[in-house]
Order: structure tokens, then C-alpha cells, then sequence
């Protein structure tokens, strides 16, 4: 199957020269990149938060093979959706699909499925593909949206990901596509939202997870952040760094209203 991209000419640009100045105005140039387990990047329009995406995928060395992580928005198709073939058609070029990796994932777990239809509509994945291609274009992922999980779903999925990548052989960085708290002032957004970053930081997936239900924190992609902790511990990870934050106020200039963006990288 070809994926249609489902939200170029909305969240990013729709042509691939517009898309390449766009992505490497928000690229900036470091002495040296970091080798990296794993991203926590944003998932809105580029205009809002694809300075934030720019940062991590700034200094985040990225592997030839990733996973990319992003919640399901919409509710279609299995709650913990693996794509398991074909490819994406982006703007920038088609993007493959790691059917070797994809079919470890599955097989070492008991809650994700092979399931297109979660995918077709859903963006949060997608946005995050544009930076990928430009850094490494030759590039092959395994794109999975995940819908809500208690913690023991999230550390089943999370153990079972890090054996699929210790099967594998090869690196692997695991990418969890997730924006902050919503619609809420720009005081009550970071208040929020710095309660998830140190749980982030401290690498506690269980108290994240607790953290953000207990607060009401609107974190959309609290779950596939939680399932990256868990895999990147397992897979040796022993520190969080945070490298951006803002929200969509620092755009806008309205902060009654705002959206939060943070961007992670995990070690």
C-alpha cells in the first residue's frame, strides 16, 4: 500500500521545494550531533511548533531505521496500530516502510496489530517524516498510532518494541510525536506541562502516565512517550535532556488560548 499524505498544504507545505525551505529554515547547524535512544517531538502545524521539531531533529543523530510513535487522533482501526508494509508517498519523496522490523514489533507483542485504516487520516506521524527525510533520506520506519493504555499496556508494548530492536540488530531511534497541554492559558499550559517535562527528565514512564490522568494534563501523545521511556530504559537509556519548549502563544501572540510544544531528546 502508498500512503497519501493527509495533511501537507495544512500542517507543512505541500511541495517538495517549499518543504525543503521550510525544514532547513528550522534545521540549525551544531559542531557535533548527539547519538541518541530516542525523540519526544511536536506534531502541530510547522508554524507553531516546527522550531521546536527543528531543534531536537537538530541535534539528534538519526539512524537509518526508526520507529515513529504518535497517538490516534481519530479513533480508526486497532487501538496499538502497526503499519506493516509498503510506503508513504510525502511531498519530499517516498519514505519506506521496514517490514523486517515491523514484524518483530508484532511478534514480540500481544497488543499491537497489522492495521492500515488507523493510519490513513491520522497526522502524527506524518509531520514528524519531513525532518526524518532531511536529515537521513534514505530513511526506512515503522509508523505505529497508539490509543489509550493503562501502564501495564504501555510497558508490555514498550519492553516488547526494545526486544523487537535488540532482534533487529542494527540501531534503532524510537520517535514519540506528542504535543503539550491544549487550550489553556499560556500559566496554566506551562504550569501543566512542566509537571510531565520532569517526569520526562527524571525517565519515569509509570509517573508520567500517573502525572498526566491525575492533572489533566491534555498530553495527546502521553502514550506513545510513555512507551518510548520504557523501551529506550530497557535499551540502556539513562538520561532526558530537554531541548525546546513554547507554545502556540509565542507564535500567535494571544496567551488566553495557547497549545504546548516540547521537544526531548533521550540518551
Amino acid at each position: 500500500m502508498i500512503r497519501q499524505p493527509a495533511v501537507a498544504n495544512q500542517f507543512y507545505p505541500g511541495s517538495e521545494t517549499e518543504l525543503k525551505k521550510d525544514v532547513s529554515g528550522r534545521i540549525k547547524e551544531v559542531q557535533k550531533k548527539e547519538r541518541v535512544l530516542a525523540l519526544v517531538s511536536p506534531h502541530a502545524g510547522y508554524i507553531y511548533s516546527g522550531n521546536i521539531a527543528g531543534a531536537v531533529y537538530s541535534q539528534a543523530e538519526i539512524t537509518k531505521d526508526v520507529i515513529v510513535m504518535g497517538p490516534n487522533h481519530h479513533g480508526v482501526g486497532s487501538p496499538y496500530a502497526v503499519m506493516p508494509r509498503g510506503k508513504w508517498d510525502m511531498p519530499g519523496g517516498e519514505i519506506t516502510i521496514n517490514e523486517k522490523l515491523s514484524t518483530l514489533m508484532i511478534e514480540e507483542s500481544r497488543w499491537l496489530r497489522a492495521d492500515n485504516q488507523a493510519h490513513i487520516q491520522e497526522h502524527s506521524v506524518e509531520v514528524q517524516l519531513p525532518f526524518i527525510q532531511y536529515i537521513q533520506p534514505d530513511a526506512e520506519f515503522v509508523p505505529v498510532v497508539l490509543g489509550r493504555a493503562d501502564f501495564e499496556t504501555c510497558e508490555e508494548i514498550g519492553m516488547a518494541i526494545a526486544r523487537a530492536i535488540k532482534r533487529y540488530g542494527k540501531p534503532v531511534v524510537i520517535i514519540a510525536s506528542t504535543d503539550m497541554t491544549h487550550y489553556e492559558s499560556q500559566e496554566s499550559a506551562k504550569q501543566k506541562d512542566q509537571l510531565a517535562i520532569d517526569r520526562v527528565l527524571a525517565l519515569d514512564p509509570a509517573g508520567l502516565l500517573d502525572t498526566v490522568n491525575s492533572n489533566n494534563i491534555s498530553m495527546c501523545g502521553v502514550i506513545p512517550t510513555t512507551i518510548t521511556i520504557v523501551a529506550a530504559k530497557e535499551l540502556g537509556a539513562v538520561k532526558a535532556r530537554l531541548v525546546a519548549y513554547a507554545t502556540s502563544g509565542d507564535v500567535s501572540g494571544d496567551y488566553s488560548y495557547v497549545v504546548g510544544y516540547a521537544g526531548f531528546i533521550i540518551h
